[in-house]
């Protein structure tokens, strides 16, 4: 035989690609000595996930079906599909495959084994027309070890006289497959050309020459002994060399199927036994959605890396993704994290909750921030700052506190991170970066309010450990921004407030101050995912559920009229009624999403509803005390879910494209499930079991809806050039060096020279007081620089204006 009989054609076969998003199932067995996860879709494995929950190894792991003239068959392409946790509340699932041409049934239970990083397959095949020996039976899997499909290596060997299949990847790691009833044929293809699909499609035959395929997108098939017994167990074990992964699929299938089910089941009743009582009667589906979500959680907190939890295991349509997408959405966020301990707290979680607050302390950036998302050991992938992620951890920290979870000694423990925190929001907010979405920067009400309830929870946890200058400073600053909400992202006047007959409406974002602007509310938006002709819109023709973050975070009250106002604008937008109920988009002109046609968001595309805002909204009608119609939300929600209980992060809302999957109030092919849409989904059933916001903060309510606090001061920054400040509030003047501030409130005919002060977080400031300046007059002043023995030689100017009765209708 030639040589090149035995190298399989086609190196390096297709440019690799990840597979679907819309999983029907997730799990893991959670254990220190088990770092495996894994994704179900269509039937088949999909991604698996192994030494960390933020790697992907695999594409997809599936079965083929070939018989009598020239019969073949794809379990995931040619068969319904069934999925069903195999008890309730534990995430290993029972897969049955049936063919559409009635001809064959495929049944598989999926875990993990608890002791092992082996993923545990029992297989039964069953012949519905002829019988077994009319078919033969063969397993597909594709490795892309470590985030990658170029550069595997695939080949065929036996391990200690077992015959396997291998894998190694580019950067590290190796797969092996056993299984416990024999191999009849093996063999290796790159992906595209001569895998074991194309093999088997093209001649019905495996060619077991070819044994090694190296350096490319490669694929392993094996055909398995359907005479040998009535089910198969196949593993799939994963290690640092080929023959560590070898010695623990063979160990696995040695100790058998039961025992890893009886020790995986026991540890999660273990777990869903902690969690509070929030099970609602099941509906149509029949599914628990709570503790599927309480599962969904946990599955996305890996042991190994204690408080971490991934926003989801998987890549929006990933099946249009390659090498160049390493991240997906197995990354950590800082909003998501927190929004996840949320969950966790609300069912009852506070351990794991606790460790979200751990690890989050752990990642802070030296300059107090948190980066837009990070691999599990804290390292940057994008590099974004969005101000709501640097003031969640604080949040956080104040619910456990709240809760009777975080003690005075603990929160001595994090001080550092609340000051480095509350440092980092007082020098760089209120403007943001990026917003909630990591799109635009600017003044974005949903921002805005976690800031100010951050700031305000950092006050109280820094008073606690007696820092009270520190405190009273933070809470100055929060109600300064809070006082000052509606004029950065109110908007009167317009068209379509004149159309809904409305005064006006929260907008989704404005554009910074600018010294020569009329105010925020004037710029324009650039709108991301959106073609280069439709990139911009003015901040008043924006909208976006955001706003009742103002509600949900305490600083506004459901029935303040300008939140119902808002509200009619967002339902008038945004509100799309699917056949569940109604779901909202994240803004007008959103472009995350599938293209009109259906084809996968590349770059830009049409932004479709997300079942999480349904959640928000249900939130925002228990705090108008409309609970009726917060449960109905809650139906919504729920019925969102695919078939296996997965919550999706958007939903089709066009007519349906039964080519690409696309179903009208289904599950599109952006990620799924979305742990942030699970932890609202628990929340949610938190709140309503106690009638109340669970997570609403006290601090915000008491003293913006109760006490009503007036700001003191109003801020002036280079980063934030004020041109007003209401006659009696003080105009507090803030740099990041020591500064003599010549000022005069006469158009210089006296002048006054005032030095700064530092404060407790680094800040040089000056208040000067205007209840002694005449409204309508003009502050004047430039900065003598001592540090550096310099003039500033810019003068700047705020106009003292006549104090108004409602500050948030003034315009500044």
């Amino acid at each position: 035989m030639d040589a090149s009989d035995t190298v399989p054609p086609g190196k390096p076969g297709l440019p690799p690609r990840w597979t679907s998003s819309a999983k029907s199932g997730v799990g893991t067995a959670g254990t220190a000595a088990s770092r495996i996860w894994f994704t179900v879709s269509h039937g088949i494995l999909n991604e698996i996930y192994w030494p960390r929950v933020d790697a992907a190894c695999t594409r997809d792991f599936g079965f083929m079906v070939t018989g009598l003239d020239g019969y073949f068959a794809e379990e995931k392409r040619d068969a319904d599909h069934g999925i069903a946790m195999i008890e309730e509340g534990v995430p290993a699932f029972r897969l049955t495959n049936t063919a559409r041409d009635g001809r064959w049934r495929i049944e598989k239970e999926v875990l993990t084994d608890p002791k092992r990083e082996t993923l545990l397959q029992r297989l039964t095949f069953e012949a519905l027309q002829g019988s077994e020996s009319d078919y033969r039976l063969f397993g597909l899997i594709a490795p892309h070890l470590i985030n990658g499909g170029s550069n595997n290596t695939a080949w065929i060997d036996d391990y200690k006289g077992t015959p396997m299949l291998f894998a190694t990847g580019a950067k590290a790691g190796a797969l092996a497959v056993a299984c416990s009833v024999p191999f009849l044929a093996r063999s290796v293809g790159y992906v595209g050309a001569s895998d074991g699909w194309q093999q088997l499609s093209r001649d019905g035959e495996l060619n077991e020459s070819w044994r090694m395929a190296a350096d490319g997108n490669v694929a392993l098939a094996a055909e398995i002994d359907l005479a040998a017994a009535n089910e198969a167990l196949i593993a799939v074990a994963f290690g640092s060399r080929w023959e560590e992964a070898a010695y623990k699929a063979l160990s696995s299938i040695q100790a058998g199927f039961d025992v890893a089910r009886r020790a995986y089941s026991a540890g999660w009743r273990a777990y869903q036994k902690r969690l509070l009582p929030l099970d609602r009667p099941a509906g149509a589906s029949n599914l628990n959605s709570y503790r599927i979500s309480a599962a969904v959680l946990a599955t996305h907190q890996p042991a190994s890396f204690p408080g971490a939890a991934i926003a989801s295991l998987s890549i929006p349509w990933g099946f249009s993704k390659g090498d160049e997408d390493l991240g997906g959405y197995h990354l950590v966020w800082p909003r998501d994290l927190v929004e996840t301990a949320g969950g966790f707290l609300a069912a009852g979680a506070v351990d794991e909750a606790k460790a979200v607050l751990a690890y989050l302390t752990a990642i802070q950036e030296a300059d107090g921030h948190w980066s837009q998302n990070v691999w599990l050991d804290g390292s940057p992938y994008w590099g974004g700052v969005q101000m709501d992620e640097c003031a969640f951890p604080i949040i956080l920290a104040d619910m456990l506190r709240r809760h009777g979870h975080l003690d005075s000694i603990e929160i001595a423990r994090i001080k550092p991170m609340i000051e480095k925190a509350a440092h980092f929001i007082v020098c760089n907010g209120p403007v943001t970066g990026q917003d909630r979405w990591e799109e635009d920067a600017g003044y974005s009400p949903f921002t805005l309010s976690v800031e100010i309830a951050g700031l305000l929870a950092a006050a109280d946890l820094l008073e606690i450990l007696g820092e009270k200058k520190a405190a009273h400073y933070l809470r100055q600053t929060a109600d300064s921004w809070n006082e000052d909400i509606e004029y950065w992202t109110y908007a009167t006047g317009t068209e379509l407030s004149k159309q809904l007959g409305i005064e006006g409406y929260y907008v989704r974002i404005a554009t910074a101050d600018t010294a020569d602007g009329a105010s925020p509310l004037d710029g324009f938006v650039p709108i991301k995912n959106r073609p280069p002709a439709d990139m911009s819109k003015h901040a008043t023709m924006l909208i976006s559920p955001d706003a009742l973050a103002l509600v949900r975070f305490g600083l506004r009250a459901a029935d303040d009229p300008r939140i119902v106002d808002t509200v009619t604008a967002i339902d008038a937008t945004l509100k799309a009624e699917l056949p569940q109920g109604p779901i909202w988009y994240r803004y007008n002109g959103d472009g995350y999403g599938e293209h009109e046609d259906g084809r996968p968001f590349n770059g830009t595309g049409i932004g479709r509803p997300w079942p999480l805002l349904t959640g928000e909204r249900a939130h925002y009608e228990i705090a108008a005390g409309r609970i009726p119609l917060a449960e109905q939300l809650l139906d919504t929600l729920e019925q969102s879910a695919s078939s296996g209980g997965m919550l999706p992060e958007q939903v089709w809302d066009s007519a349906d494209i039964p080519q690409r999957e696309l179903y009208h109030g289904h599950p599109s092919g952006s990620a799924m499930p979305l742990v942030w849409a699970h932890s609202e989904h628990i929340k949610l059933l938190r709140s309503l079991s106690d009638g109340a916001v669970f997570d609403m903060p006290p601090q915000t309510v008491k003293r913006y809806q109760q006490d009503k606090v007036k700001a003191e001061v109003r801020i002036w920054r280079f980063t934030q050039k004020i041109r007003t400040v209401s006659h009696g509030r003080a105009l507090r003047i803030e740099v990041e060096s020591p500064a003599v501030v010549h000022w005069s409130k006469d158009n210089w005919a006296t002048t006054e020279d005032t030095p700064t002060t530092l404060n407790a977080f680094g800040i040089h400031m000056l208040d000067i007081d205007t209840s002694r300046i005449a409204a309508g007059h003009i502050i004047r002043f430039t900065f003598f620089w001592p540090d550096s023995n310099r003039w500033e030689n810019v003068d700047f100017e705020v106009t003292v204006e006549r104090a108004r009765h409602d500050a948030h209708r003034g315009s500044r």
